[in-house]
């Protein structure tokens, strides 16, 4: 399972976040999203846990905790896959 991690502080590591979760289960990877052209983290981040039960009991028992003076947001992440697309409406101009 894909979980994202928000609200992070600008010194973040993904070796502070593996340990994090690691207590929870095994972890597949982990990835903390950085500025293109700064370097420095964005304040979100990813970890990929291969299972299901051992993700869902870290997402509750990490949703809201303190790290590094902020309260993280812990959550399944969105696929990407699931949006719809806005149907457009086009209205004629009366002039």
């Amino acid at each position: 399972m894909n979980i994202y991690i928000g609200n992070l502080s600008q010194n973040i590591t993904e070796d502070k976040l593996k340990t994090m979760f690691a207590e929870f289960g095994d972890i597949e990877s982990v990835k903390v999203i950085k500025d293109r052209f700064s370097g420095r983290p964005k304040g979100y981040g990813f970890i990929e846990m291969p299972s299901n039960s051992e993700a869902d009991q870290a997402i509750k028992a990490l949703n809201g905790n303190r790290l590094d003076g902020n309260h993280i947001k812990v959550k399944p992440a969105d696929s990407g896959g699931k949006k719809r697309k806005k149907k457009r409406s086009f209205r004629r101009r009366a002039y």
